[in-house]
């Protein structure tokens, strides 16, 4: 780990003094080095997650259980004959809006089958068919679609997923016969380190739309997660499990050409197995507050609060409600 530390320093160091494009190049250097001074050693025996997923442990902390200007309720069941139900909706504060939808989701293990079907109240059918460890253990393909009734619009994608103890790899392309848009990441672990990249390239301009690396470290209760983003965006992720009871994280983000710097400091602490608090602040002295208690089996309530520090006296602050019931 020491090693590791002293990697990430000089990460830091050359993002904040060296032009962007050597920038970029150095960092794809540090991935490759860190890479490569690690392939001796055992390889962990856990499949790293989706790029996407990098990093989530410290994002939870930040969102989870807070639900600024909503009044949220969520319904989940299941049938004996294993047919999934979820029914969710909230409605905003502010401007009154509802939001619903309706997702059913029924797999067919024998076959590897899922088959996931979703309507929403703005008319929005969605369908997702996929087939998992079948062809090829680790391997998943599935092919969604949405349909808009009422302006007949459609869309369709094809993805592909496979997972391995040392690599996971995602790809998805959209039905357009003008040229289809492909998104593609990558990502391989080594004794914890994790190595990541991100793309996008859009066959009928002929243009790389997204060029995103990733690098971090994961233990049992320590998380360090880094990205770069197009070359622009810098952000940078700390998840800690300080004891069983209590979780920290900490974000920040930079980019470059501006002064738009973003840190943020959050906790989760479970009073019980019933009860947990949650708070978290940001630089623009922003304060979030959160309680979520398991009122019975199946019942979940949360409250969280949205201060703003710097108008407090102005108003506008929010709150949430949250009712989850699950049978």
């Amino acid at each position: 780990m020491e090693l590791g530390h002293t990697y990430i320093n000089e990460l830091i160091f050359l993002s904040l003094h060296v032009h962007p494009v050597r920038r970029l190049t150095k960092f794809l250097l540090f991935v490759v080095v860190v890479v490569f001074l690690h392939l001796a050693r055992d390889i962990v025996s856990m499949a790293p997650p989706s790029y996407p997923d990098l990093g989530k442990q410290a994002r939870d902390v930040f969102s989870r259980g807070y639900h600024f200007g909503l009044w949220k309720l969520d319904c989940k069941t299941k049938t004996p004959s294993g047919i999934e139900f979820n029914t969710a909706g909230h409605s905003n504060q502010e401007s009154g809006k509802v939001f619903g939808s309706l997702e059913t989701k029924y797999k067919v293990k024998d076959y590897g089958l899922s088959l996931t079907e979703k309507w929403n109240t703005d008319n929005t059918l969605f369908t997702e068919v996929s087939v998992q460890d079948k062809l090829l253990e680790g391997l998943k393909l599935a092919f969604e679609a949405t349909f808009a009734p009422q302006s007949g619009n459609k869309t369709g994608k094809f993805k592909a997923a496979y997972g391995h103890e040392n690599v996971k790899v995602d790809s998805d392309v959209n039905v357009d016969l003008n040229g289809p848009l492909i998104n593609a990441s990558a990502v391989l672990g080594y004794e914890g380190w994790l190595a990541g990249y991100q793309t996008a390239f859009d066959t009928q301009n002929n243009s790389l739309k997204t060029n995103n690396f990733a690098l971090g470290y994961a233990a049992k209760d320590f998380v360090l997660h880094t990205a770069v983003n197009d070359g622009q965006e810098f952000t940078g992720s700390i998840f800690q499990k300080c004891t069983p009871k209590l979780d920290v994280a900490v974000q920040l983000s930079w980019t470059s050409g501006g002064n738009n710097t973003k840190f943020g400091l959050g906790g989760k602490y479970l009073i019980d197995d019933d009860i947990s608090v949650r708070a978290k602040v940001n630089n623009a002295s922003q304060v979030g507050l959160g309680y979520q208690q398991r009122v019975r089996d199946g019942i979940t309530v949360s409250l969280s609060a949205l201060i703003d520090g710097k108008n407090f006296n102005a108003g506008g602050h929010k709150i949430g409600v949250a009712l989850e019931l699950e049978a």
